[in-house]
């Protein structure tokens, strides 16, 4: 069995049809059409309800790998030199009421991201449910050329984030959708939101290295230096070997290094 759904495990169905109907009572529907999805995560039990809405279903088994995951987060933050700044949560209903908050939060200040419906617990189960998007694509499915010609892009909506105080703290590529043409994120994680410098210069190691190994480590950071000072820059030095241990990410974390600074000196003179 693949780590991940043995690390997610299983919610009996009986707890699993008293959340769709649940969800049927509380918007006047008689019945419902549910798919579940064979999805590749650890925290929630993912599912399509009538191609309309996409729910998470968070057990205490998901809530407590979320909290192993962050304490791994940061004890990676601090062996990159700095406090950890990566929040848990305590019940399934705290994890979901967070993802409808983040979701929220980043369309408020125009960021796509599909519109969050409801967050809500049944029988110790925490349910999150948002807009379902039927024509997407992750941007690990996109081609190589259109990530180059739309890297900036990404870049100047974390620097949209940054600039009201937020970071997404789980950038990968399957957490960056193309819809109709724009960019959406998706799982937001939690990240203190007085740690606004050190967040930044993680959200951009992470962005680096979904990049460098689809456009190279000059244009990945060439398309982050037409949005970063330079300081910003060197600041994402220090996350990129935390970042490159994580299970998610592999890229050249030296070629990335030595671009930055490269790019920072230009960006000085």
């Amino acid at each position: 069995m693949d780590i991940r759904r043995l690390a997610r495990g299983t919610v009996e169905w009986d707890r699993l049809e008293r959340v769709i109907r649940t969800l049927a009572d509380r918007y006047g529907r008689e019945a419902v059409r549910v798919e579940f999805l064979e999805a590749d995560n650890w925290l929630s039990t993912p599912c399509v309800i009538d191609d309309e809405w996409f729910v998470k279903i968070v057990s205490r088994q998901n809530a407590l790998v979320h909290a192993l995951l962050t304490a791994g987060r940061n004890v990676g933050a601090v062996s990159a030199g700095t406090d950890g700044f990566f929040g848990r949560f305590d019940t399934p209903r705290a994890m979901v009421e967070h993802e409808h908050e983040a979701t929220e939060r980043m369309r408020e200040i125009g960021i796509n991201a599909p519109r969050p419906i409801d967050a809500f617990e049944v029988n110790g189960l925490g349910v999150l449910v948002l807009e379902y998007l039927p024509e997407f694509r992750s941007l690990d499915d996109a081609p190589d050329w259109l990530v180059a010609e739309r890297a900036p892009e990404l870049f100047e909506i974390l620097a949209t984030l940054r600039d009201h105080g937020m970071a997404h703290g789980d950038l990968r590529a399957e957490n960056i959708l193309l819809c109709d043409g724009e960019f959406y994120f998706i799982d937001a994680t939690n990240v203190h939101d007085d740690r606004v410098a050190e967040t930044t210069a993680y959200d951009l190691a992470c962005a680096l290295a979904v990049l460098e190994p689809r456009i190279g480590a000059p244009d990945a950071v060439g398309a982050a230096a037409s949005v970063y000072e330079p300081e910003e820059l060197l600041a994402a030095r220090r996350f990129l070997d935390f970042v490159r241990l994580r299970p998610d990410h592999e890229f050249d974390a030296n070629r990335v290094r030595l671009e930055l600074e490269q790019a920072a000196e230009l960006r000085r003179q």
